[in-house]
């Protein structure tokens, strides 16, 4: 199948993160299985969706792997002029939810695969798909945990997230958590009965932006914009009526963390605002939603040197946006990111990729393949 035909496949499937995701799958499974690949299916901890892992090759000799995620974010939004679940071709662009981010890469990835089985490979190349990485890389982790079982130590990964087929060696970590807090509700007239939430809550808010405020004051990391780590409020939600003292409030908060900072931390002075809520008679709960570290490889890395020869281009030093990148690299395997498509297109309508960028990924991950020979 050539990468178009693929990727109209994988389009087709609605693998929306958080959701099942079986059917997509399958299909790869499938496919892979009928190239001779060796896959495992690595169920997550949900029951309903998995990770897959394949290898073509001598598994037990140190490799690459290829990684990318399977889901998509979902596609309610308005703007859409065609159906995103079904790839819609004009002139050379590929209209779809994912076909940027990332089923692109996917495609290309699963279209060398013949061409990979046919040639005699001294080093393995490994696919690695995940699922729910736009949920902040929470199935990744499993597989990794997994990969002394599946094969040798790599000699590094290349996660093909959208860069133009440029690779990119950094990004900043993220972490994201939840606070709910539980007050007592009433009639607004007797404030003095009740625990109005909302009231309760803004000593937080007020945490996080005297936080948000003091990071932009260092420590800096020129490679990226803004050079320094970041904090803010996302969401906020409370209340039911202006007559009636809100019991509930809930707000999650996002930090964005440069290379050497544990994002966490960054959420830290948050979370201890929040527990000192409930010696005020609140009921707080703090819910860690997501984490990933940030991702740092030097200029003269192996992998660097090896993505500038495949690619023709020198490496960037670094992006805004964050990927699995960073997972893999606290794991002990340098990691770079590599892969078709634009960024600036994901997430919103009408989202596409072209044909070009496919044939280019393809023809990438060949060359990669003759290196292995």
């Amino acid at each position: 199948m050539q990468a178009i035909e693929i990727l109209e496949r994988l389009v087709g499937f609605p693998s929306v993160v958080g959701t099942p995701n079986r059917e997509i799958v399958a299909w790869i499974r499938h496919y892979l299985q009928s190239h001779g690949a060796v896959v495992t299916e690595l169920p997550g901890p949900e029951g309903d969706r998995s990770n897959l892992f394949a290898t073509i090759g001598p598994k037990g000799e140190p490799g690459y792997i290829l990684s990318g995620h399977m889901d998509v974010v979902p596609a309610a939004e308005g703007g859409w002029t065609s159906d995103p679940f079904r790839l819609r071709a004009e002139a050379d662009r590929l209209y779809g939810r994912g076909a940027t981010d990332m089923k692109g890469f996917l495609a290309a990835a699963l279209a060398a695969v013949p061409a990979l089985a046919e040639t005699p490979l001294r080093r393995p190349i490994h696919l690695a798909f995940s699922y729910d990485e736009e949920a902040g890389c929470r199935g990744v982790p499993h597989m990794i945990a997994r990969l002394p079982e599946l094969c040798a130590t790599p000699l590094g990964a290349i996660i093909g997230e959208p860069s133009g087929m440029r690779a990119i060696r950094a990004h900043k970590g993220k972490a994201a958590a939840r606070l709910t807090v539980k007050g007592r509700s009433g009639h607004s007239s007797r404030p003095d009965q009740g625990l109005n939430a909302i009231h309760a809550i803004t000593d937080v808010l007020t945490c996080a932006r005297a936080e948000a405020e003091r990071l932009t004051r260092g420590p800096y990391e020129p490679v990226f914009e803004p050079p320094y780590s970041s904090l803010q409020v996302g969401t906020l939600k409370g209340g039911q009526a202006v007559n009636i003292i809100p019991d509930t409030c809930e707000a999650e908060f996002e930090a964005r963390a440069i290379c050497g900072v544990d994002p966490i931390t960054l959420l830290a002075p948050l979370r201890a605002a929040a527990e000192g809520l409930s010696q005020l008679g609140f009921q707080v709960e703090w819910r860690e939603l997501s984490a990933y570290p940030a991702l740092s490889l030097a200029a003269d890395a192996p992998l660097a040197t090896l993505l500038r020869e495949l690619t023709g281009l020198e490496p960037l030093a670094a992006v805004s946006y964050g990927t699995e990148a960073g997972l893999f690299q606290r794991a002990g395997i340098d990691a770079i990111i590599c892969g078709p498509g634009d960024i600036g297109r994901a997430h919103k309508p009408d989202e596409f990729i072209l044909a070009g960028e496919l044939l280019a990924c393809q023809a990438m991950i060949e060359a990669l393949g003759r290196r292995c020979a």
